[in-house]
């Protein structure tokens, strides 16, 4: 075969193959490989890392050296023997002390998202999502399923204040949110848009609204949820009274459910809002043709295999806020993962 042939099926390799990788890194983080690097005082040779994971010698090795290979980890040699040690990119985002970790978010993402991408097909075929076929839950309780214990809910929880760990600031200063002093930020589980938002704009004060057994984990289990700025309220958005507020935070909520619902849920957000309030829609936005970026496409076949929603186009939210009543529709591609859509009432 030419060098174009051989290209194209190298890359079929590696498209086919894709899911391997997302195996170690998953594997890597469910066993606390870089935890244990990062607390140790210098890098450690494979009997050690088997015996802190408490895994075997060999498949130990296997693992250490495709990490190498993939960059998460670095590896010296001394007196023939291989020493491991992480790399930035794992101390900044594998390790679990760090500020920006993300290990929550790739172990719920490879015992959650991983299963139901594995019934993807049947997802595609019935234009649903697959929570019975892989948690034997029924679609209407598919966040039933999201929570399915305690610690399942803890760490979604703990998931999404890493998301916004790394992503939090750039939505919020998308546009100048100071001329909103109080703000609502429905579903916000513990509270990790609210931090930043006060830590932007110090003057505003803030109610996180969510179901009563988020709140409660909430307060278990996160530190700031004291802070005289934030408030927490229970309650359901699509059916209990909502919180006054100057503006209203929807971040990756939308996304989780069809039109019909949206429309429910912005309409009762307009009907509560005062004349001049705003809403703050925070989403993966497609391009208009839908073609990319790749990864809000991923992310909306997600949201195929794992809810009722999609990610949608800035006409398209435009179009729901619009029938909602909204007003002065703008919106920011942020050069991140996540956007921002402010209009007002």
């Amino acid at each position: 075969m030419g060098s174009s042939e051989d290209h194209a099926y190298r890359l079929l390799n590696d498209y086919a193959n894709g899911f391997m990788v997302s195996q170690v890194l998953f594997t890597a983080c469910e066993l606390g490989v870089f935890d244990l690097l990062a607390e140790a005082p210098g890098p450690l040779d494979v009997a050690a890392v088997a015996a802190g994971v408490g895994a075997s010698a060999h498949g130990t090795e296997l693992l250490l050296d495709i990490c190498v290979s993939l960059k998460l980890l670095k590896v010296e040699t001394r007196g023939g023997k291989a020493f491991y040690r992480n790399t930035e990119l794992s101390s900044d985002y594998l390790t679990t002390v760090s500020p920006t970790s993300q290990c929550s978010m790739l172990k719920y993402m490879g015992r959650t998202s991983y299963r139901c991408w594995g019934h993807l097909a049947d997802a595609v075929r019935e234009g649903r999502n697959q929570y019975l076929e892989t948690f034997g839950v029924p679609a209407e309780e598919l966040f039933t399923a999201i929570y399915r214990s305690e610690g399942e809910r803890l760490q979604f929880m703990q998931a999404l204040q890493e998301v916004w760990s790394v992503n939090g600031r750039s939505v919020l200063t998308a546009f100048d949110l100071s001329v909103f002093p109080l703000m609502c930020d429905l579903g916000g589980g513990a509270g990790a848009l609210a931090k930043e938002c006060m830590s932007l704009y110090p003057g505003c004060k803030i109610t996180v609204f969510d179901v009563p057994e988020v709140v409660w984990t909430a307060k278990q289990h996160f530190s700031f949820q004291e802070e005289e700025q934030i408030d927490f309220q229970e309650g359901d958005f699509f059916k209990d009274p909502l919180p006054e507020a100057d503006l209203y935070i929807l971040a990756r909520v939308l996304h989780d459910w069809a039109d019909g619902k949206c429309s429910h849920l912005l309409e009762r957000i307009y009907h509560t809002c005062k004349p001049g309030s705003g809403i703050l829609v925070i989403e993966s936005l497609l391009d208009e043709d839908r073609r990319g970026p790749l990864l809000t496409q991923l992310y909306s076949l997600n949201m195929l295999v794992q809810t009722e929603g999609q990610e949608r186009t800035p006409t398209h939210y435009h179009m729901l806020l619009s029938s909602a009543g909204f007003r002065d529709f703008q919106f920011k591609k942020t050069g991140a993962i996540y956007d921002a859509i402010l209009a007002r009432k």
